[in-house]
């Protein structure tokens, strides 16, 4: 005949149930984050790597502390659990404890600050181009502010991106000062490799995120304000991204795309995009003026 189990049994493997369904929870959340661990990526910019970086050395100390500290409540759970008979002894607290874990916290915290303090300027503040950069990126750009970094020479390729429900509009140099008039895209956004490109991030409508995760970090586009990031791909390729900012019911539809092409290939591409540009604007233009004849010659007698 089985024997029958203990109460402080059944609490223990209680207690042992519900932190292995707790490990088991935190593995299914983590495993997005962890994703990149176990499975190696690169990243397509310097900044984005640099960001993802020190999100790993973070991610790796609050595992640590995770698992220290649970550790520590699993063998407290058991070593420490109630006995027949026995008496739990009154502590009013430990002093060295309570002050080793507090400096500990307090020490953890300002090292990643220190840390990313550190890598701060090298995320935000963007460098030169290649030797084989577009020759767009050649010229000198418009300005910098505290907000806008720009290369140590002042020199990139700058592309304004429009946020609209529900696509993206980039709109790239060859227009005026405004930067109207110049050739622009829908949705996928072409640029040259080895060259460092400046986004001017603004919205049409409502707030959207800009957000190509292998190429930066999040930017917000809001209405009536400039927001600026940075990015330098090496290596030819896809990158895809999406609005972050629920924008309205067609949120989900609002992909980005960032295809990188050699400098070569940019320039034809560019040229040819002005040049299809320029061909429907004097076909619209061409239709106008015959319709106007045509209604001109309707109301004559």
């Amino acid at each position: 005949m089985a024997r029958a189990t203990s109460p402080s049994h059944r609490r223990t493997l209680r207690c042992l149930l519900v932190v292995a369904l707790a490990l088991g929870a935190l593995a299914l959340l983590a495993a997005p984050a962890l994703g990149g661990t176990f499975t190696p990526q690169t990243g397509g910019s310097p900044n984005a790597n640099r960001i993802d970086s020190l999100y790993r050395v973070a991610l790796w100390i609050a595992l640590v502390i995770f698992f220290a500290v649970e550790g520590a409540l699993v063998y407290s759970l058991v070593r420490f659990r109630a006995r027949r008979g026995a008496m739990a002894a009154q502590i009013r607290g430990h002093a060295r404890l309570e002050m080793g874990w507090t400096v500990g916290a307090a020490v953890i915290l300002v090292a990643l600050a220190v840390l990313t303090f550190a890598k701060l300027d090298s995320i935000r503040t963007p460098p030169n181009s290649g030797p084989g950069e577009a020759q767009l990126a050649g010229r000198p750009a418009l300005y910098a502010t505290l907000d806008r970094r720009l290369p140590p020479n002042g020199k990139s390729l700058n592309i304004q991106v429009n946020g609209q429900q529900y696509l993206w509009r980039f709109t790239y140099p060859g227009g005026g000062p405004t930067g109207f008039g110049g050739p622009y895209s829908y949705q996928e956004m072409v640029v040259p490799t080895d060259t460092t490109v400046t986004l001017d991030v603004v919205s049409q409508d409502v707030a959207h995120s800009w957000w190509i995760p292998a190429l930066g970090g999040k930017v917000d586009a809001v209405p009536g304000y400039v927001n600026h990031t940075w990015f330098k791909i090496h290596k030819p390729g896809l990158y895809a991204g999406e609005c972050a900012e629920m924008c309205g019911r067609r949120h989900a539809d609002m992909i980005a795309v960032v295809r990188a092409v050699d400098p070569d290939r940019f320039e034809a591409w560019l040229a040819q995009r002005q040049a299809d540009i320029q061909a429907a604007n004097k076909a619209a233009e061409s239709a106008r003026a015959r319709i106007a004849r045509q209604g001109g010659l309707a109301g004559s007698p």
